[in-house]
């Protein structure tokens, strides 16, 4: 595989949930989906500066899982990054990845590539499904941005700062947790995203003026339904769904970021480029002139 060093290419994986079924190993279905999804990057044409696994990495944050994923990851040809998410273990997951930096005790970070920032936040709270930001997780970030103000920066993060419409999923969009991150990235022009997982769906949204993106899960996905639910009423609506793995690959060049979203299966190949295709190719590429 070629490195395309003429921009940036981070590749996230997110929601693997490794361990879901404790007693199937390395059968397991996340763990198949996993390594399928790792396979299918690995054998795409241009190699990734980075990979970052954005959180809910196990399902329960069992050592033995993190384990094998660490042994998993570990012959990629590019550097692994970690973050937690809410079915992890903070303790669990840096004892697996030890040279996973921390700040105040948080797994949170900076990554410095050819001109860009890539800033990983931590935003889990043992005990609770949704988001947390404290303000000492906060006060780093704060220190991060004020100190970097024209380095082009993309933040990760597990969970997105928006309501999404899922309404079993969301969070109250008067959380403290919500208001101080908003606060936070509020007027921070060199943030040129921020990419996020947990929704197990793929999303589009603004945080703070800043386009904001999620990565579809490894794990099962999230059906979509946006009514509101009634908890007393078990109105059979999906809930989880079998639909394919995904993992995403973000391209920063030419000061422009954009972001793309692979699902991983087997179907059939409709088009190559052979010799037929030539001319609408050079068609194509006059029109750039």
């Amino acid at each position: 595989m070629k490195s395309d060093k003429s921009g940036v290419l981070i590749a996230q994986i997110t929601d693997t949930h490794v361990g879901f079924e404790p007693e199937a190993g390395e059968n397991e279905f996340n763990f198949v989906r996993f390594r399928n999804v790792l396979g299918h990057l690995l054998n795409q044409p241009v190699r990734p500066d980075m990979l970052i696994l954005s959180g809910d990495l196990t399902d329960g944050g069992q050592a033995e899982c993190y384990g094998r994923i660490r042994n998993l990851v570990q012959d990629c040809p590019f550097p692994v990054h970690v973050i937690p998410g809410n079915h992890d273990s903070r303790e669990e997951m840096l004892r697996a990845f030890p040279d996973c930096p921390t700040a105040d005790g948080f797994a949170q970070f900076a990554i410095e590539c050819r001109g860009l920032r890539v800033l990983c936040l931590d935003s889990f709270e043992p005990g609770r499904h949704g988001g947390a930001f404290c303000e000492i997780r906060a006060a780093w970030l704060a220190r991060e941005l004020d100190e970097h103000p024209d380095t082009p920066t993309i933040l990760f993060l597990h969970h997105p700062p928006v309501v999404a419409g899922i309404d079993w999923m969301d969070p109250k969009p008067n959380e403290p947790w919500f208001k101080r991150f908003h606060d936070t990235v509020a007027g921070h022009k060199q943030i040129v995203s921020i990419q996020a997982g947990h929704l197990h769906r793929p999303l589009h949204s603004m945080v703070e003026g800043i386009p904001l993106s999620v990565t579809p899960a490894v794990a099962p996905a999230v059906a979509l339904d946006l009514r509101p639910l009634d908890i007393d009423d078990a109105d059979r609506r999906p809930i989880v769904a079998a639909e394919p793995p995904f993992y995403s690959l973000h391209l920063w060049r030419d000061g422009t970021l954009v972001s793309h979203f692979q699902p991983v299966g087997h179907w059939q190949t409709l088009a190559r480029f052979e010799d037929h295709l030539k001319p609408m190719m050079k068609g194509l590429f006059a029109e750039r002139t």
